[in-house]
């Protein structure tokens, strides 16, 4: 097995603000309001649900966009 190059890594950009792949377009987006009893737990809730949908998305289903040539018709 061929280990992983992919990071999760933190960018800013100018229409998102977020965890995403270092190997495809995959971002992170929450699924709903974050819960927990303190901020500790809303904290912890978060990263394992970033970490968990990180680990298992697959780079392939998230092709980056590639730009066009001004010379490409």
């Amino acid at each position: 097995m061929v280990p992983t190059r992919r990071k999760l890594v933190w960018v800013q950009r100018q229409n998102f603000q977020g965890w995403a792949c270092t190997e495809c377009a995959w971002v992170f987006n929450p699924s709903g309001p974050l819960v927990g009893k303190s901020i500790d737990e809303m904290k912890m809730r978060f990263e394992q649900q970033r970490d968990k949908e990180f680990t298992s998305h697959v780079c392939a289903d998230h092709p980056r966009a590639t730009k066009k040539s001004p010379l490409a018709k």
